[in-house]
């Protein structure tokens, strides 16, 4: 298949696949008319690049899974080198949930901290209402007490 037809069934641009084939990622077949030439494999390989990618990976992490394909295996990730891109973005990942969870253990402390100055702010502390009405119950005039 040509690159158009390539790029349309992998959902990328031939911007794209020039792109991954000046990295050395995809093969620079050429047919003996002078086009370049793509095969179901490539397309496999594109696949796996562009999951990966999907998933967060950097272009040249996707490297040890192209290769992994092209070596014959069946899956991009059943060779050893695909496997510590895994571990490492999975490393990578555990980093970014602990820093968010610290920001979001500061965010709520922050909340917590200015609700309690909003409140110690308001005279008489916060007005009593009724979980029934949107109006404020006025204590000075509160028809119930009669």
């Amino acid at each position: 298949m040509r690159i158009g037809e390539l790029a349309e069934k992998a959902g990328t641009t031939t911007r794209t696949l020039r792109y991954y084939e000046s990295r050395g990622l995809l093969p620079a077949r050429r047919g003996g008319n002078g086009y370049r030439a793509y095969d179901e494999d490539d397309l496999r390989l594109l696949r796996q690049i562009r999951l990966l990618q999907d998933f967060g990976f950097e272009l040249e992490d996707t490297r040890p899974f192209v290769e992994c394909l092209r070596a014959g295996h069946p899956a991009g990730d059943s060779c050893p080198a695909s496997l510590q891109v895994y571990r490492s973005k999975l490393a990578e990942l555990d980093r970014c949930i602990a820093r968010l969870q610290e920001v979001r253990d500061q965010v709520g402390a922050q909340l917590a901290r200015a609700e309690l100055e909003v409140q110690a702010a308001q005279p008489g502390g916060p007005e009593p209402h009724c979980e029934l009405s949107t109006r404020p119950i006025d204590p000075e005039n509160n028809p119930e007490e009669d």
